[in-house]
């Protein structure tokens, strides 16, 4: 075979993957109109976006090297109808910031991950002091734990922010402006849950929503396969990766039906919403697309750099948010780079 026929086979097999890849990212950007219980297979091509526009960039400059203007379109137009996408994940923020309204409030949504579980409470007091350095008005907490050992948190916690709202078991909504009425929303037989609090700002009512949506099931699946290697159990790798999607599917079909619970309570409220939370998905998923509605994602609003709320290793993903309603503006929006918790805490203040 001359080098003449291997290059046009070259190239021919690179046309291939060009096609086959921008088909897969407009799966992934249409991902999340399938529900996962009805569309699976559509719904996980969400997951890997990320990996496919770099991809599909890698190949555009296999084009545009090869002086193949005619190719080099097809990556080129796939990338541009990303952008939406990609400004879920990172913002350049050039303006966003300066407008830095006195008449506003702070809000602010961590999952503290039960302050790791320790009995002095030091964890739950430096997670205070990060509030109170960026002047939080209302905090959202989800995994949150009351007792550290003989103290209670709140104790400390309403000494900055004077009402408190609970809901099911780790739900907590701290505030420094009065609470006028919460409501905790039950998911049935799970862990997870939601809640809201109407909260009075200088006679304005918001209707903060705090959530937290199914897991993915992964880490717990880990650690029980880990357990039974301790115990001699063999267990095989195609097992395990079974076990994996298996808890990973039932997870997302779980936080679907949440998120359409959410949904309708968002639209019943007669106030201005802020929704927070931890949605343990992904952006341009299902439950990212049903949880925001008619909301605003406040990171592509005001938000600048990269934007991610797990903070271990590869699992360096956003899955924690801040949305509100139309008729509010945002100002900034930012993490802190916290070492606290599995996630990071996510800030953004709000122009009345």
């Amino acid at each position: 075979m001359g080098k003449l026929a291997v290059y046009k086979y070259l190239s021919f097999m690179v046309l291939v993957i060009t096609i086959l890849v921008t088909a897969f990212i407009v799966m992934g950007l249409f991902g999340g109109n399938a529900n996962p219980a009805t569309g699976t297979a559509m719904a996980l091509t969400v997951y890997v976006l990320p990996v496919l526009i770099v991809f599909d960039f890698i190949l555009l400059l296999f084009w545009l090297i090869r002086r193949r203007w005619h190719w080099a379109a097809i990556p080129g137009v796939t990338l541009i109808c990303c952008i939406p996408y990609i400004g879920t994940l990172f913002q350049l923020g050039l303006f966003n910031g300066s407008n830095d309204s006195k008449s506003g409030i702070n809000i602010a949504t961590y999952n503290v991950a039960m302050f790791g579980r320790e009995i002095n409470g030091f964890k739950a007091e430096d997670i205070l002091s990060v509030m109170k350095s960026h002047q939080v008005d209302i905090l959202c907490i989800q995994e949150y734990m009351e007792n550290s050992g003989d103290k209670k948190n709140s104790a400390n916690y309403l000494n900055y922010f004077s009402n408190k709202a609970t809901g099911r078991h780790d739900m907590v909504i701290y505030s420094r402006y009065p609470i006028v009425d919460s409501l905790a929303i039950d998911f049935g037989s799970t862990n997870n849950s939601a809640m809201w609090a109407d909260i009075d700002v200088n006679g304005q009512v918001f209707r903060v929503f705090n959530v937290h949506l199914e897991t993915t099931g992964i880490n717990r699946t880990l650690h029980q396969a880990a357990k039974q290697e301790m115990q001699g159990v063999a267990v095989e790798r195609n097992s395990l990766l079974r076990a994996i999607y298996g808890k990973y599917t039932q997870g997302m079909v779980l936080r679907a039906q949440q998120a359409d619970l959410m949904a309708k309570e968002i639209k019943k409220s007669p106030h201005p919403v802020i929704l927070c939370g931890d949605f343990n998905d992904v952006p341009y998923s299902y439950v990212y697309k049903t949880m925001k509605g008619d909301l605003v994602d406040g990171f592509k609003e005001c938000g600048k750099g990269f934007m991610y709320t797990m903070r271990e290793g590869l699992k360096r993903v956003r899955i924690d948010y801040i949305f509100h309603s139309e008729e509010l503006e945002g100002v900034s929006y930012f993490k802190h780079d916290a070492t606290y918790s599995d996630h990071l805490p996510v800030f953004m203040r709000i122009k009345l």
